[in-house]
């Protein structure tokens, strides 16, 4: 008999009936009587050898990042680092291309780094839905909200991504801007990019705003060089804006670089607005206006979480980090 055949006799999940067999602290007393005694009655015994292998071979902590070029992992890789550094764990980093799917690589790389744990930075949930049942390690996701998914050993630490947005197009609005341009991602397989967008179109709703997504919107990579060739395909097709906003800091970045080889001031002829908050943005000239996420706070979040649940059992639980809307020098008000 295995784990998996008490969890089905008893009813229990899988993770619930392996924490009261190891004695973990994290189940209750009801729980406990009933998976112990469906053991006794079955004759079911504990491979101990089996346990201290897994046990002992491996300190790994595993990261998994989805995205080569978005800054915002990057700073967030480093804190993570930091915070890792101080526990006996090793981190082990691992970035991918932001169409693969995160759930693959992780599975691939479980079998190759036997980790105890994952991180994951950006995702599509989607692609958990369909794989990661396969996993059984404790696993965090940063950035995306997992709580509908339901998996017992999948947590979460994330910003509203949907009322950042909306409150950066509700900020432009207010500066009397009707005309706005995005920048966006891919929504079919980001669901940062599709929850961003949806908060975009909440505010223009709410304003009774029409916005032509076929003409003044540009979903590309989370980088520089897209945010530039989304902004010179908006001017190229005549779109007439008076503000852009990028649902991402390094998007926005490369669309104000854009606008200055047109012959286009920041902010006097267009306004600018990113999200994220990397630091470089308030060295630019003009600083740059953007929606802060609290990088660190998230990194620390999640490696709190992910090491509470490797190191005692702990269950699957979902924050939601604050945000900070900084309306800096990219952007100014407007009147007709």
């Amino acid at each position: 008999m295995t784990i998996k055949d008490l969890a089905a006799k008893t009813g229990y999940a899988v993770g619930t009936v392996s924490r009261a067999l190891n004695n973990h602290p994290n189940v209750s007393d009801k729980a406990r009587k009933a998976i112990l005694k469906a053991a006794r009655e079955s004759g079911f015994e504990l491979n101990v050898n089996a346990k201290q292998l897994k046990q002992h071979r491996s300190t790994t902590v595993l990261v998994v990042v989805k995205g080569t070029r978005n800054e915002l992992f990057g700073e967030m890789v480093e804190s993570i680092q930091n915070l890792i550094a101080q526990t006996r764990y090793q981190l082990v980093v691992d970035y991918m291309d932001e169409d693969l799917n995160e759930v693959h690589r992780a599975l691939q790389l479980c079998r190759e780094k036997k980790p105890l744990g994952i991180l994951f930075l950006g995702g599509n949930n989607q692609n958990f839905v369909r794989d990661f049942e396969k996993i059984d390690i404790p696993c965090v996701l940063v950035t995306n909200d997992a709580s509908q998914l339901s998996f017992e050993n999948l947590s979460s630490v994330s910003t509203d991504d949907l009322e950042a947005a909306s409150s950066a197009i509700d900020t432009l609005i207010s500066l009397g801007h009707s005309r706005i341009a995005i920048i966006g991602g891919n929504r079919a397989i980001s669901d940062t990019s599709r929850l961003r967008y949806e908060g975009c179109m909440r505010s223009f709703d709410r304003h009774g705003i029409v916005f032509d997504t076929g003409r003044d919107y540009q979903g590309v990579r989370y980088s520089y060089q897209d945010g530039y060739q989304a902004t010179q395909a908006l001017l190229e097709k005549g779109c007439r804006f008076t503000a852009i906003f990028a649902i991402a800091d390094v998007m926005a970045i490369g669309a104000i670089r854009a606008l200055r080889e047109n012959g286009l001031r920041v902010p006097e002829d267009v306004s600018v607005m990113g999200i994220d908050g990397l630091p470089l943005g308030g060295y630019l000239v003009p600083q740059l206006a953007t929606v802060r996420q609290s990088v660190h706070l998230l990194a620390q979040r999640s490696v709190e979480i992910l090491l509470g649940c490797i190191e005692d059992g702990g269950p699957a639980c979902h924050e939601t980090i604050p945000f900070q809307v900084l309306p800096r020098e990219s952007i100014r008000a407007i009147s007709y």
